[in-house]
């Protein structure tokens, strides 16, 4: 019989489908709050990251809070109220069931105030602070929603964060749990902790802390090529 190797030989197969394995993606967290200014300093910095590398990395936000029965809304206890759960759980929600491209601006937008951040020119990191108290409402939830390009009601968002925009839907509670359980596990306790191929590369509670490697967008982007680099070989 035949191997692969032969039928590649004889031109019956290309050889490509032999050698060529699909490539590793690089792990990128970054552990937030909802209503975090630093979360939204990072998420800022981190929109210029991923339109140079969004095609090597498995980006995801895990929030930080505490899982706790006796809040009868969410199950957990938030650090900036239960309107940063709900917004916690807008955003997994949106991630759970869209694309990068569509969640990222789903978030984007939430930072921005309902508003599309394209429309935007702010320059100033701290401008963000005056922007949190809207995330988290279903006014908000939705109209990023529609902003992104995501159907509230058919696309599965809606119905896992709650159709009525409350966050409070069975689904998004049970990822908010999850989420902040793996965040447990993985460590993570300042809300913002970058992290890269499993590893905390920097943290901003504040201002930049542990950030042997840089701060700057273009240190993140040059972290994560070296680790896409030597997770395959390159």
């Amino acid at each position: 019989m035949f191997n692969l190797f032969a039928l590649s030989f004889l031109g019956l197969f290309p050889s490509q489908h032999v050698l060529q394995a699909p490539d590793v993606k690089v792990p990128v967290t970054l552990g937030v709050m909802s209503r975090c200014p630093d979360a939204l300093l990072c998420e800022n910095l981190f929109d210029t990251v991923l339109k140079k590398v969004s095609d090597k990395i498995d980006f995801r936000l895990v929030y930080i809070a505490q899982v706790n029965s006796s809040e009868p809304e969410f199950g957990a206890t938030c650090l900036h109220g239960p309107e940063e759960c709900a917004g916690n759980v807008h955003q997994l929600c949106a991630a759970e069931y869209t694309p990068l491209d569509n969640w990222w601006e789903f978030v984007n937008c939430n930072n921005y105030q309902g508003r599309n951040k394209a429309c935007l020119s702010y320059t100033l990191p701290w401008t963000y602070i005056d922007f949190r108290q809207q995330i988290g409402l279903p006014e908000t939830a939705k109209q990023c929603a529609h902003i992104a390009q995501i159907d509230w009601e058919t696309s599965g968002v809606g119905e896992c964060a709650g159709l009525d925009g409350s966050g409070r839907g069975t689904e998004g509670v049970n990822l908010l749990h999850k989420s902040i359980l793996l965040g447990k596990t993985m460590g993570l306790e300042k809300s913002c902790t970058i992290m890269i191929n499993s590893e905390p590369v920097c943290i901003h509670d504040g201002t930049w802390k542990a950030c042997e490697n840089g701060h700057r967008a273009s240190d993140f982007i040059r972290q994560i090529n070296a680790a896409y680099e030597q997770l395959n070989n390159q």
